[in-house]
């Protein structure tokens, strides 16, 4: 009799033990049906992400809806949705003229697109060049 209870308690465990997890939240839906889309984007005046101080950041998550600090964060994950999160391809538009002046600026994103990893670092001749990407992404 008593190896019988032992073979139950040692059953009863067993199943707590295995079936356990299986209850509550593994069972539940996934929290989120969306490829993470976490940026942090910053701009600082230099020659270089390495050298240069961030002057701005901001954060920008895209799904499942638009959020964080960007001042236009809808706009900018709206832009980011239509060149696939590329972001070397974002062009300067043709009707912005800029002077020549050197006075680097650097900006840098850092993060997740879409689940996949990005790190994207670009240096314009002066805010002129940064501005006439006409993207509403570095507008901050």
């Amino acid at each position: 009799m008593r190896n019988t209870a032992r073979w139950a308690a040692a059953l009863g465990l067993t199943a707590a033990a295995v079936c356990g997890p299986l209850t509550g939240s593994a069972v539940a839906a996934p929290a989120s049906l969306y490829a993470p889309s976490a940026l942090v984007l910053t701009t600082g005046h230099g020659d270089s992400a390495i050298t240069v101080t961030p002057e701005r950041a901001v954060t920008l998550s895209c799904a499942p809806t638009a959020t964080g600090t960007h001042p236009a964060a809808a706009e900018a994950c709206a832009e980011l949705r239509g060149i696939g999160g590329d972001f070397t391809a974002l062009k300067a538009r043709a009707d912005v003229h800029c002077t020549r002046l050197y006075d680097p600026v650097v900006v840098t994103v850092q993060g997740v697109w879409q689940g996949q990893r990005v790190a994207y670092e670009r240096t314009f001749g002066n805010a002129c060049a940064k501005d006439a990407l006409g993207s509403s992404v570095f507008a901050f």
